[in-house]
């Protein structure tokens, strides 16, 4: 399928701010049992605020995947049955719980891990939701797995966790350590998620054929013809329109990039204390997840393309 761009940094951008959330809430929890003396509210402060704006961008950008931005209301309508609305709900409750966080934070509320608590739970339905609106279409048979979410769940986390990394050795070096530990884990895991998606999608075969796209039950269809000439919707939002040796380009592009420099790095920037090897491996894993969020898109091989692909 063709890629959008506003559904990919969408789900990036926000993968991240709720990864990030969750790794700031873990670590109050963890300094309130009394595992380790608990950083600055500057640390929550600013990480909360910078969950916020990721999640604001990733809100902004799918705007863009919109005909009509005015009628963007109209989403939440379906909750009952979409998951794309259920999306819709739960990407602004996320928001408004990281926003208090921040807020109770600044106010030095003994509240701050309640409502923290309720954010991880909100972000964890964002994860839900926004995986199966993909995983939950039956026909498309690279999205319609387990690992769809499974996915989704780890890169947003590891995204999150580099990050929160990044941070605290600004501003909590302490933690530095073991955020980025946690970090490099669930990048490996990510790692290991993806390959077996990738895996299972190379073993697939398409359930369609041209016989079932075309309604005609001869043995021998040869489609010779789209019947059109000009272009149409269907072409233009169904196909990606890349090579088969750029795609394989881009896998391994993310694959290096989300996975592989960004543990590099992770593991150089514990053993020096840098924080500027873990804001690199932030912006490097975030770019590979760029990539692989398109990869994910393009990936899918859509039905409707046996019929539409033919042509003499």
């Amino acid at each position: 399928m063709k890629p959008a761009f506003s559904v990919v940094f969408l789900t990036t951008l926000s993968g991240a701010a709720q990864g990030l959330l969750i790794a700031l809430v873990g670590v109050e929890l963890l300094a309130r049992i009394g595992l380790f003396a608990g950083p600055s509210q500057t640390f929550f402060i600013t990480g909360a605020a910078v969950a916020v704006a990721l999640g604001g961008l990733g809100l902004i950008a799918s705007f863009f995947h919109l005909g009509h931005p005015e009628r963007a209301w109209r989403a939440i309508a379906m909750w009952r049955t979409s998951w794309l609305s259920r999306e819709c709900l739960c990407l602004p409750a996320f928001l408004g719980c990281a926003a208090l966080y921040g807020v109770a934070h600044w106010l030095g509320a003994t509240w701050s891990l309640g409502i923290g608590l309720i954010g991880v739970l909100a972000a964890a339905a964002l994860f839900v939701c926004t995986a199966m609106i993909y995983a939950c279409l039956r026909f498309l048979q690279e999205w319609a797995t387990p690992l769809t979410l499974v996915n989704f769940v780890l890169l947003g986390c590891a995204s999150g966790f580099t990050l929160a990394s990044a941070g605290a050795a600004w501003l909590a070096p302490s933690l530095a350590a073991g955020l980025a530990a946690c970090a490099c884990t669930l990048t490996l895991a990510g790692c290991v998620a993806r390959v077996a998606s990738l895996q299972r999608n190379a073993r697939l075969r398409p359930k369609s054929t041209v016989q079932s796209a075309t309604g005609i039950k001869g043995p021998n269809v040869v489609q010779k013809s789209r019947g059109f000439t000009a272009g149409a919707f269907n072409l233009r939002e169904f196909f990606h329109g890349q090579t088969v040796q750029a795609i394989r380009r881009i896998k391994w592009t993310f694959l290096i990039g989300a996975f592989g420099v960004p543990f590099v790095l992770m593991v150089a920037g514990i053993g020096s204390q840098s924080a500027a090897l873990f804001c690199v491996a932030f912006v490097t894993q975030y770019l590979g997840l760029v990539a692989e969020r398109w990869f994910f898109f393009a990936e899918a091989r859509h039905p409707q393309n046996i019929y539409y692909a033919r042509a003499s």
